[in-house]
C-alpha cells in the first residue's frame, strides 16, 4: 500500500518542497556556507514591501510554530485565552514551569544527572574494563552494572585468548561446549531464556537476566531473535533497556551514554512543558556543536548540554560563550586541550633564555579559529590568519584534567604561552604577567568578553537566530533590530528574542509558514501534533538517524543545517511518509497511536467545521451524521471523509491544506478504499502529516 500511495504524493510534494534540492541530505556540508554569504544581509536602505499582519490565531500559531516543538491539540486557543505575550512571557522564565510529567520520564535515565566520571563508571569503554581486570579499578556494587561489568570482563577476556595476548588456562572456564559448537550452543541457550523470561511478569525479567550465569548472558544478548528482541526491549524500561544494551555490546559499552541523552532529548522535545527553553537548547548545541562520538566526549557531552548549553539557554551569551570555552566537551572536540605555547614550560622552554628561538611546536589552531569564524564573529569578522595564531596563544594552558577518566577543565599555567599578543587590534596579556596563574588564565577570559560584545558577534548571532525562527533568508531590517538590542542589553538572550517575537516581520503573512521542519522538528511535531506518547524513544533516535540527523553526531564544526535546501529532496520525503505511514498503522516499534482520540479531540478543540457544512449543528452532531467510510455527502451535507478530513487537518496543521493536496489525499482513498472507518483515519492521518504543508512550520 505504501509503494502507492508514495508514486503518487511524491510528485505533489517534492515540487514544492525541493526546489533548490540540494544532491544529499546526508553528505557533509562545506564548512561555513551559512556563515559566509548568509551572513551578509541585505541592504537594509531597500524599500521593503508593506507586511500584512496575522490575525491573533495565525500569531497563537505562529508562536508554536517557531518556539515549541509544534502545537498540541488544543493549544493554539490555550495560547489565546492565556494571552500570547504573557505565554511568552512564561516560556522566558522555564523555572517557573512545572515539567514534573517529563521529568518522572526522564528518571529512566540515570546518565543525565552523573558527572562524566560517574557516567562513565556507569558505562565502561574498553580502558575502564581492562583497568578491573588488572584489578587497578574496582567493579560496581549495584546489581545491574555489576552484571555488566561480570559480561564485559569475559568477552574482555575472550579477546585476550584469541589474540594469543591470555593463556586460556588462566580464565575460568565458563562452558564446556567444543569451540566448532559454540554456536549452535549459545542459540540453544537463548532460545531457552527467552521462553523463561516471556513466562515471567515484566518487572521480574531483568532481575532473573542479570542472575544468571555469564556465559547465558552472553549467549542470550547475542543471539536473540530480532522479533523477540524487538518484543523484550519494548517491554523493558528505558533503564532496562540500557543495561541489556551494555550486556549485548562488545568490550565498550559507552555508546550506551549518548543512547540515554539522545532519548531524553526526544522526549523533552515532545512532552516538556519548557519548550522555548528545550528549542532554545537545540538551537545553542547545534551553534556550539560538539561530535559525541569524539573520543571522551562520549562521557562529558551530557554534562555539556546540561550544564553549559540548557542552565545558559536563555541568560547573556557573554556568560554562553565563557561556559562553552571552559568546557572539557569542546576543549577535546577542537583539541584545544592538546594545544601547548611554543614557548612554555611544557614545550621545553627555559624562562630563564627568553630569546631562545621560537617554534610553533604544540599550538593547536583549531578551537581559536572556529570560536571566531563559527561561535562569534562569522567568516566575514575581520580577523586573518595571524589573529587565529594569536588567540590560539592566548587560550593555551585552557585544558582537561584526566580526560580519559571525565576529569574536569583546568588552567594549566605550564602550558600557557607567556608574553603580550597581538590580537585583533588589541594587546592581550604582558611579560610582567608571565608566571602569573591567575593573570595569565585572565588572557583568555578577556578575550572571549571581547568577542561576546563585538557588534560583528552581534549582528552575526542575531542573524543565526532570524533564520532558525523566521525564514532561511531573514530579513535585515530585523536582524539589525535584533543587533541594536543585543548591544543596548549586554547580549541579553530574552531581550533579544522578544525584539523578534515582537516584530512586524515575526507576526507577518510573508513569515508565517515558510520554514521547512528539520527532521528532529518533523517527528517531534508529529508526536506533539497528534498527543501520542513516545514509549520508545530510542526508535525514534534511530528514525532520525535514518532521516539524516542523529542526535549529537553532527560531524562538522558548523552542525546541522537549518534551512530547506538541505533537508528537502525526495528521498527525505520518502522517510518521512514511510514513519508517517507506520506510525499511523501501529507498524512503528510498538508504538500505540489513536486516530480516533485524534478525531475526538479535534472535535472537542475546534470552534469551525467546513464551509460547506452551514448548518447549525455542532461538530459533533455532524460527526455522527458523517460516514467515514463513504466519499458521499451524508445528510449534514458533507461526506464523512471530507470532515474527518477537515478536523485532521485542523487539529495537525491548524488550518485546512490547499485543494491540490486534498484532491491528491481523495485519490489515495479511492484508489486504496480502506476496509474501515479506523483504516481510513489511519490513512488520513498519514496523508497529512505527509502532506507539503506538515512539513513547513
Amino acid at each position: 500500500m505504501m509503494r502507492v500511495v508514495l508514486s503518487l504524493i511524491l510528485a505533489l510534494a517534492v515540487a514544492p518542497l525541493c526546489a533548490q534540492e540540494s544532491p544529499s541530505s546526508q553528505s557533509v556540508p562545506k564548512k561555513s556556507v551559512v556563515h559566509t554569504k548568509a551572513a551578509r544581509s541585505k541592504s537594509s536602505s531597500q524599500k521593503p514591501a508593506a507586511l500584512v499582519p496575522l490575525s491573533q490565531r495565525d500569531r497563537a500559531i505562529q508562536l508554536l510554530d517557531r518556539l515549541t516543538f509544534g502545537p498540541r491539540p488544543g493549544e493554539v486557543d490555550k495560547v489565546l485565552s492565556i494571552g500570547i505575550d504573557r505565554w511568552f512571557e512564561q516560556q522566558l522564565a522555564p523555572e517557573t514551569i512545572n515539567d514534573d510529567a517529563v521529568n518522572h520520564r526522564l528518571a529512566d535515565y540515570p546518565t543525565l544527572t552523573m558527572t562524566p566520571e560517574q557516567a562513565l563508571t556507569a558505562f565502561p569503554d574498553r580502558a575502564t574494563i581492562q583497568a578491573v581486570a588488572n584489578e587497578k579499578v574496582q567493579p560496581p556494587t549495584d546489581p545491574g552494572l555489576a552484571a555488566v561489568y561480570e559480561v564485559q570482563l569475559v568477552k574482555l577476556h575472550n579477546q585476550e585468548i584469541r589474540k594469543g595476548e591470555t593463556d586460556p588456562k588462566t580464565i575460568p572456564s565458563t562452558t564446556d561446549v567444543q569451540p566448532g559448537q559454540q554456536v549452535d550452543h549459545d542459540r540453544a541457550v537463548a532460545a531457552r531464556v527467552t521462553g523463561e523470561l516471556f513466562t515471567l511478569p515484566r518487572n521480574q525479567r531483568m532481575n532473573t537476566l542479570i542472575k544468571l550465569p555469564v556465559a547465558d548472558r552472553i549467549a542470550f544478548t547475542t543471539y536473540l531473535s530480532g522479533e523477540q528482541k524487538g518484543l523484550l526491549l519494548s517491554q523493558f524500561s528505558p533503564r532496562e533497556r540500557e543495561l541489556f544494551n551494555a550486556m549485548s555490546a562488545n568490550v565498550n559499552s559507552s555508546p550506551q551514554i549518548a543512547s540515554e541523552l539522545s532519548q531524553a532529548k526526544l522526549l523533552r522535545a515532545i512532552l516538556s512543558e519548557r519548550q522555548l527553553q528545550e528549542v532554545m537548547t537545540d538551537f545553542w548545541f547545534n551553534h556550539f556543536n560538539v561530535f559525541i562520538g569524539k573520543n571522551s566526549d562520549q562521557w562529558y557531552t551530557t554534562s555539556y548540554e546540561r550544564d553549559v548549553i540548557r542552565k545558559n539557554a536563555l541568560g547573556k551569551f557573554r556568560d554562553l560563550l565563557l561556559a562553552t570555552a571552559t568546557s572539557p566537551a569542546m576543549m577535546v572536540y577542537l583539541d584545544n586541550w592538546q594545544s601547548i605555547g611554543p614557548n612554555s614550560i611544557a614545550n621545553g622552554v627555559n624562562p630563564a633564555r627568553p630569546k631562545a628561538q621560537k617554534t610553533s611546536r604544540g599550538l593547536n589552531e583549531n578551537y581559536g579559529r572556529e570560536l571566531m569564524e563559527l561561535h562569534t564573529l562569522g567568516v566575514d569578522g575581520g580577523y586573518t590568519q595571524d589573529d587565529v595564531i594569536a588567540l590560539s596563544a592566548i587560550l593555551t594552558g585552557w585544558t582537561v584534567d584526566r580526560p580519559h577518566q571525565g576529569g574536569p577543565f583546568i588552567f594549566e599555567p605550564r602550558r600557557h604561552e607567556p608574553g603580550p599578543k597581538q590580537w585583533l587590534g588589541h594587546t592581550i596579556g604582558n611579560r610582567a604577567s608571565a608566571g602569573d596563574a591567575q593573570q595569565e588564565r585572565n588572557e583568555g577570559i578577556e578575550a572571549i568578553t571581547l568577542l561576546a560584545s563585538s557588534p560583528k558577534t552581534a549582528h552575526f548571532i542575531c542573524y543565526k537566530l532570524a533564520q532558525r525562527f523566521v525564514a532561511d533568508d531573514p530579513p535585515p531590517a530585523l536582524v539589525d533590530r535584533m543587533t541594536a538590542t543585543w548591544l543596548s542589553s549586554d547580549g541579553d538572550i530574552k531581550s533579544i528574542l522578544r525584539t523578534m517575537v515582537q516584530s512586524p516581520e515575526f507576526n507577518s503573512k510573508k513569515y508565517f509558514r515558510n520554514k521547512v521542519k528539520t527532521p528532529l522538528e518533523f517527528v517531534a511535531s508529529a508526536f506533539r501534533t497528534t498527543a501520542t506518547d513516545p514509549v520508545n524513544p530510542g526508535a525514534l533516535v534511530q528514525t532520525l538517524r535514518t532521516m539524516g540527523m542523529p542526535p549529537y553526531y553532527a560531524l562538522p564544526p558548523t552542525g546541522y543545517y537549518i534551512t530547506a535546501d538541505h533537508w528537502m529532496n525526495s528521498a527525505a520525503l520518502v522517510d518521512r511518509l514511510n514513519f508517517a505511514y507506520a506510525l499511523t498503522e501501529n507498524k512503528f516499534a510498538n508504538q500505540k497511536f489513536d486516530a480516533d482520540h485524534l478525531v475526538a479531540t479535534a472535535l472537542i478543540t475546534q470552534s469551525t467545521v467546513v464551509a460547506t457544512a452551514s448548518n447549525a449543528k455542532s461538530p459533533q452532531q455532524l460527526y455522527r451524521d458523517a460516514s467515514l467510510s463513504t466519499s458521499s455527502p451524508s445528510s449534514a451535507g458533507i461526506s464523512g471523509q471530507d470532515f474527518a478530513l477537515h478536523l485532521l487537518e485542523s487539529s495537525l496543521i491548524g488550518e485546512d491544506i490547499s485543494h491540490q493536496t486534498n484532491d491528491l489525499i481523495h485519490q489515495q482513498l479511492d484508489k486504496l478504499n480502506p476496509s474501515s472507518p479506523s483504516e481510513t483515519l489511519n490513512l488520513l492521518t498519514a496523508l497529512v502529516m505527509g502532506s507539503p504543508e506538515f512539513q513547513m512550520r
